[in-house]
C-alpha cells in the first residue's frame, strides 16, 4: 500500500453515513489522522458497525456551522477534506425539502467557503450524484450534459456540485466533484434504500419490497470502488481542480432485476418481491446510469467489483454483522434510489 495518506490530517463530513464510515476506514487503515464532523449521535451507526469509532476523532457539529467546520480544519491542521454530508434521501427530501436545502446546500457552501479561508487545507472532494443531471434524452449521463435536476434531492445536488465548481473556478480552490451511481455495500443502515432492505427482509423471511413498478433502471456502484474513486481525485488534485467526474458500474439494472438477484444470492427465491405500485412512479426519472470514461482516462479509475460480487459481499456483511447493531433499524418509505 502506498504511503501517500500516512500521517495526513484528513477531516471527512458525513462520517456516520455508510459511505463516510467506509471512507473514513480506508483511510484510517491507510494511517491517515481522520477528523469527523457528527451532528447527530445515531445508534446505530456506521462509524461504529464498522469498529472505527474509536479510532477516528469525533468533532461534534453541523457542517451548516462555519464557526465549527473552520475550528476543526484550523485546530486539526486539516490537509484533506471529503465532504460527503447530506440528507441522502430521496423520499425524505420530497416531504421537508427545506431542511434538505439546509444540509446539502447551504452545508456545501459553508463547507467551501471554510476551506477557502484555511491556510492548511490542499485537497477537497465533494459527493454530488447522477442525480443531479436529472431527466436526459441521452444515456448514458457525460460530464458534459447540463445538470437538469428539478425535485428537491436532484436540484441540491446539482446545486452543491454547481458551488464547487464555483470556488474552484473563482477563488483557485483545490477541489473536485464526483457523481457517483447509487452507492451500495456494508453498514448502510437506511433500510428504505433498496439493497439492503431487500437483504433485511429476506433474512427476517419476509417478502421483500420494491416501491416502484420495478422497472425503473439505475447503476450502482460498490463501495469500495467509490472509496477508491474519493482518494484517487484527493491524490491527483492538481490535476483536476474544478472538475467533475462520473463514477459508476457500467451495469445499469432494473429494481425488478436487482431484487431478484440479491433473492437469488440469499436462497429465497420462495419470496417473491412485493411490488408495491403498478405503474410508474410520479416524480420518478425512468432510466439513470453513467459513462465512467473521463475518470478511467484522467485518473486510470474503473469499477473492480461487478454487482453479482458487490452483492454477495454485502449480503455476507450483513448475515455476520446483524446482531451487532442494539437498535433495529427500521423501514423507511423512499423512492427506488
Amino acid at each position: 500500500m502506498d504511503s501517500f495518506w500516512k500521517g495526513r490530517n484528513v477531516f471527512v463530513t458525513g462520517a456516520s453515513g455508510f459511505v463516510g464510515a467506509n471512507l473514513a476506514s480506508e483511510l484510517v487503515e491507510r494511517q491517515a489522522n481522520v477528523i469527523c464532523l457528527r451532528r447527530d449521535e445515531a445508534r446505530p451507526n456506521s462509524l461504529e458497525l464498522l469498529r472505527v469509532a474509536d479510532k477516528v476523532t469525533i468533532v461534534n457539529g453541523s457542517v451548516e456551522e462555519l464557526e465549527v467546520v473552520s475550528r476543526a480544519l484550523n485546530e486539526y491542521e486539516v490537509d484533506a477534506v471529503f465532504h460527503l454530508a447530506a440528507q441522502a434521501l430521496v423520499g425524505a427530501a420530497n416531504r421537508s425539502p427545506l431542511s434538505t436545502f439546509e444540509s446539502n446546500i447551504r452545508g456545501s457552501y459553508i463547507l467551501l467557503e471554510a476551506c477557502r479561508t484555511s491556510d492548511t487545507v490542499k485537497r477537497v472532494v465533494v459527493a454530488s450524484s447522477d442525480k443531479a443531471y436529472g431527466s436526459q434524452e441521452m444515456l448514458p449521463y457525460t460530464e458534459d450534459l447540463n445538470l437538469n435536476g428539478l425535485f428537491p434531492y436532484d436540484v441540491s445536488k446539482a446545486c452543491t456540485d454547481l458551488l464547487a465548481q464555483s470556488f474552484a473556478h473563482t477563488f483557485g480552490l483545490p477541489v473536485a466533484i464526483t457523481r457517483s451511481a447509487n452507492i451500495y455495500g456494508p453498514a448502510d443502515t437506511n433500510m428504505s434504500r433498496i439493497i439492503p432492505g431487500t437483504i433485511l427482509s429476506l433474512m427476517k423471511g419476509e417478502r421483500p419490497i420494491i416501491r416502484s413498478d420495478g422497472t425503473p433502471v439505475r447503476d450502482f456502484v460498490y463501495t469500495s470502488d467509490i472509496v477508491n474513486a474519493y482518494l484517487t481525485i484527493a491524490e491527483n488534485i492538481n490535476n483536476v481542480r474544478g472538475e467533475a467526474f462520473n463514477f459508476g458500474s457500467g451495469e445499469p439494472v432494473s429494481m425488478l432485476d436487482l431484487v431478484e438477484r440479491v433473492t437469488r444470492l440469499m436462497g429465497k427465491s420462495d419470496l417473491e418481491p412485493d411490488i408495491m405500485l403498478t405503474s410508474k412512479i410520479e416524480r420518478e426519472i425512468d432510466a439513470q446510469y453513467l459513462d465512467s470514461r473521463k475518470a478511467k482516462e484522467l485518473l486510470g479509475w474503473r469499477p473492480m467489483v461487478e454487482l453479482d460480487a458487490g452483492l454477495k459481499l454485502t449480503v455476507d456483511w450483513y448475515r455476520a454483522n446483524w446482531a451487532v447493531s442494539t437498535t433495529p433499524m427500521t423501514h423507511q418509505s423512499s423512492k427506488v434510489s
